[in-house]
């Protein structure tokens, strides 16, 4: 474990004052820092501090802040390895991230070396990398329906994958089912050729790409060949009873309220379903409501129901996913501002 102090005899008292760590495990350490201290570097770049290391201590430079902020991600991240796992770009980042965030109304933080919301799977052992993240994967275990709202990358669809391949392995649920719209991203696609299988599998590839991360691929066939795991367009679901499930509805924005009424009540005993969404890319044809929007609204406090907005911040993909996401935010609510403005200048001409 690591101790913390504030260096009294810094030549920068005055100005910044430094904060040193010290850790236990040399070699622990060395693995937090990185090759060539390129996990020190991140940490340095995402949160305007100076990192130097002493020894088996590290002195942090900088802001009162972001000196508890970078002291609590390097604890984190240090924890992390003690619990046997690796440390990449990826945790660091979400690290920092988590780390940023308020404390819980419980006063609990998030962090990347909590094991409580980590999920396993036979490929991989996934951590949740941002706060909402992780009351996302909790949601999971514990109510009967999660919706995931928010941008592309915030990990809603993986999670919740994730998720229901950990039940089937533990054998808490005989099968898990995939189910996507198949409705057009903006593109006109034309007449796909090929059986129905062939036809509605460019809509389902996401979900397929989700599976072969958790399993092995032989493995993932084979449950797909027995039934085990469905991978289908939600049009398939019409008149069906899904006992001892876990379901997941994919792209939930491109329902209508009649398909999202259709699959919720379709949940059969021992099933929990995760329907996942992006309310600002609706792709339905023009003047058709979305399922997801309706059932978001009519369902928000029902017992058993839990609601988790993303947001930009919780973006985890490439950097630049989060800048183009975050641009495009700011794109769509000016654009509504301008709506609202053009709305009372007519309002009061008339």
């Amino acid at each position: 474990m690591s101790n913390s102090v504030t260096d009294p005899k810094s030549k920068k008292e005055s100005k910044e004052k430094v904060t040193l760590i010290e850790f236990d495990d040399n070699h622990l350490l060395a693995q937090l820092v990185g090759e060539h201290d390129k996990h020190l570097a991140r940490i340095e770049q995402g949160l305007g501090v100076s990192v130097t290391p002493r020894g088996n201590k590290m002195a942090i430079t900088g802001s009162s802040e972001m000196r508890l902020i970078a002291m609590q991600v390097m604890e984190d991240l240090y924890k992390r390895l003690e619990a046997g796992f690796d440390v990449t770009e990826g945790e660091v980042d979400a690290a920092m991230r988590m780390a940023k965030d308020l404390p819980a109304a419980d006063g609990t933080r998030s962090s990347v070396a909590a094991t409580g919301s980590m999920i396993v799977t036979k490929r991989r052992r996934i951590t949740p990398r941002s706060t909402n993240q992780s009351y996302y994967v909790k949601s999971l275990h514990t109510h009967e329906l999660v919706f995931g709202l928010g941008p592309a990358g915030t990990g809603k669809t993986y999670l919740a994958v994730a998720n229901a391949v950990a039940m089937l392995i533990e054998n808490k649920v005989d099968r898990i089912i995939l189910a996507r719209p198949a409705v057009e991203a903006g593109e006109k696609l034309g007449f796909l050729p090929g059986d129905m299988r062939d036809k509605i599998d460019p809509y389902l590839r996401p979900l397929y790409d989700a599976l072969y991360d958790m399993l092995p691929a032989e493995e993932v066939v084979t449950r797909l060949e027995n039934g085990e795991i469905e991978v289908a367009a939600l049009a398939f679901m019409r008149g069906r009873t899904l006992s001892n499930a876990a379901i997941i509805l994919d792209e939930a924005q491109n329902t209508t309220p009649v398909q999202m009424k259709m699959l919720l009540t379709r949940m059969g005993e021992n099933s929990s379903m995760a329907v996942t969404g992006d309310l600002s890319q609706v792709d339905l044809p023009l003047g058709v409501p979305s399922g997801l929007k309706e059932a978001v609204r009519i369902l928000k406090g029902v017992k058993g129901v839990d609601i988790i907005d993303f947001g930009e911040a919780d973006v985890v993909r490439h950097p630049l996913v989060t800048r183009i996401v975050r641009a495009y935010g700011e794109h769509d609510r000016e654009k509504k501002l301008n709506l609202e403005i053009q709305a009372k200048k007519k309002n009061g001409n008339d």
